[in-house]
């Protein structure tokens, strides 16, 4: 049978204290049955009298570190170091290091460089019989002597809004001049100007936009601030890691991002090239732009095919439609046509594919590129007739660092044209190539211009500043030219810290032409060696800083020439080897 429990209710002693926490009350057992009008009863109120007790201290004692600031700009203020207008490295308002006064998120950065330059050097030289400066060298070739001396200052400044310390600036406006006096001395006249009354002395000087462009933040598309952002005006580009096809200052415009916590980074860019003055190299508004305009789009992605390695494939469309026009260089000479082949003007399309990577694995870090170009010339050089382009080139360096020593390898071909007459040009050239390889401009082949002699007037075997052999008139003013021999470097170099402002570097090249074949109908003659000759160079670079403040750096470089440049530049016995010797200042602000 059923059994019947009664509790009886609690009395108020055992009734849970109000005053206790809630877990405390929830876990105190409640009466099964309540007498009516019932009440708890609560103890008095405690109150505690301790005249012993600390007081709170007054705001006064705490630290003033521990202050609230207006704003994270004026932490470094607070600790006791003070902005100085003059100073580059510490926290600067003319540096964009704080905002504006009265404006809470703008900003002004100025920069300035000055770049001096004086440089000892030789190369081939050819002499015009009646114009010689030395009537006791009437030969096809002058005494190779010569001497650079320029001076570049670059002012830049930009106004932008937007913490960029943790994202993109939203807006931004950046203006950049740059100023060039530059004095040459060569040992024959006709090569510095094309009036050769004027001598063997050259000063000349520049005053050139380099840079202007107006920088608009899209949007935002991730909390981590991946981006897109337009950038419109003149403004520097580079088409992949070392500057193999493309790196200059043109006008265009670019839109350019990120994404997956800039995991993938992209560009898509139409540019039309400005004009250069020759003698400097610095942009020149004042002519109308060049009928010279490409198309690019790139995309970058980290940690492709392995962590540590970042690929980018690159898709070029260059279109040059300068065939119906006539361009001079400031000093007089042609520079569109170049003096080669028919001496006709030329239109050409050209598409450029490229995959380049840099990063590391493991130890060995690792940089390299492939290009293919596809496209037409409509005036072949030798045919006079139209002809398809099909050109490649391929570059590797990599390197390991063993402490204070990296030691590194180099490796690079560009295709040659090996039969000028057919309908097909496979001679590799880029669009404006200024590559970091095999020593960069430290190395004799990379820094000097060789005048291609006796094959063309006013064109060079390579550029200045360019690795590329490719007949042209002017890397700058000068049209691409797949009429050409080609190019083939292997080398070996290594960089010395020292200590942690000086550092030596050397480098060992051996350069061939990859296909004598043009040259040799240009010279009409019926053999020419591939070998162009050892290029070995050293240089120091001392930053009394330890920063890029100020940086002094001298090298020599010397071209021990082989076969096919001995047959190229037969000349005296004295200049059987060809150097360089360039001192170089760099200021920074």
């Amino acid at each position: 049978m059923p059994v019947l429990v009664w509790s009886a209710p609690l009395s108020a002693e055992v009734t849970a204290d109000p005053t206790a926490s809630a877990h405390e009350t929830d876990t105190t057992e409640a009466p099964v049955r309540r007498a009516p009008g019932w009440r708890p009863t609560y103890p008095a109120a405690i109150i505690q009298v301790n005249p012993d007790a600390v007081a709170t201290p007054p705001p006064e004692a705490f630290p003033v570190d521990e202050l609230p600031m207006p704003d994270r700009w004026r932490i470094i203020e607070a600790l006791g170091t003070h902005a100085r207008w003059y100073d580059p490295y510490n926290q600067n308002t003319l540096k964009g290091d704080r905002p504006l006064p009265g404006l809470e998120d703008w900003f002004f950065a100025f920069n300035g460089v000055s770049d001096s330059v004086l440089e000892l050097r030789s190369f081939p030289v050819p002499v015009g019989g009646p114009t010689t400066e030395n009537p006791n060298s009437l030969d096809t070739f002058g005494r190779s002597d010569s001497l650079v001396a320029s001076q570049t200052i670059l002012l830049g400044a930009s106004l932008f809004k937007g913490s960029t310390a943790f994202k993109p600036p939203e807006l931004e406006f950046h203006i950049a001049l740059g100023l060039n006096a530059n004095y040459a001395v060569i040992s024959e006249r006709g090569l510095l100007s094309i009036a050769s009354s004027r001598g063997p002395r050259r000063y000349d000087q520049f005053l050139a936009l380099q840079e202007a462009f107006i920088d608009y933040h899209l949007r935002n598309v991730s909390d981590r601030y991946d981006f897109d952002s337009l950038r419109i005006g003149i403004q520097p580009f580079s088409s992949d890691f070392r500057g193999f096809l493309f790196q200059d200052n043109q006008l265009g415009i670019r839109l350019f991002g990120n994404r997956d916590n800039n995991k993938f980074q992209y560009n898509l860019a139409g540019f039309v090239l400005v004009e250069k003055d020759t003698n400097s190299g610095l942009n020149d508004v004042g002519q109308a732009l060049r009928k010279d305009a490409f198309l690019v789009g790139n995309l970058y992605r980290q940690d492709l095919p392995v962590p540590g390695i970042t690929s980018q494939i690159t898709l070029i469309y260059n279109a040059n439609r300068e065939g119906r026009e006539v361009h001079y260089n400031s000093n007089g000479f042609p520079a569109r046509p170049a003096l080669i082949g028919n001496l006709r003007p030329r239109d050409y399309d050209i598409v450029y594919l490229g995959y380049n990577l840099d990063g590391h694995l493991g130890r060995i870090n690792l940089t390299g590129s492939i290009y293919g170009a596809l496209g037409e010339d409509r005036n072949s050089i030798f045919t006079d007739k139209a002809a398809d382009v099909r050109a490649w080139f391929a570059a590797l360096e990599p390197s390991i660092d063993l402490d204070w020593i990296r030691v590194r390898l180099s490796g690079l071909y560009a295709s040659g044209d090996h039969n000028p007459y057919d309908h097909k040009e496979t001679g590799f050239d880029a669009i404006s190539e200024n590559p970091l390889i095999a020593g960069a401009d430290t190395s004799y082949w990379i820094r000097q211009s060789v005048p291609f002699v006796g094959g063309g007037r006013g064109v060079s075997i390579n550029g200045r500043n360019g690795v590329l052999n490719a007949l042209r008139s002017s890397k700058e003013e000068g049209q691409s030219n797949f009429n050409n021999p080609g190019t083939v470097l292997l080398g070996a170099g290594a960089d010395l810290d020292l200590t942690p402002n000086l550092r030596v570097s050397g480098n060992l090249n051996h350069i061939w032409f990859a296909d004598t074949a043009v040259i040799q109908a240009l010279r009409q003659e019926g053999s020419i060696p591939n070998e162009v000759g050892w290029d070995y160079s050293v240089a120091a670079i001392w930053r009394p800083l330890m920063t890029q403040n100020i940086v002094f750096r001298l090298s020599a470089a010397a071209l021990d020439p082989g076969a096919g440049f001995k047959d190229l530049f037969t000349d005296r016995a004295r200049s059987g080897r060809f150097y360089s010797v360039l001192l170089n200042t760099v200021l920074a602000f």
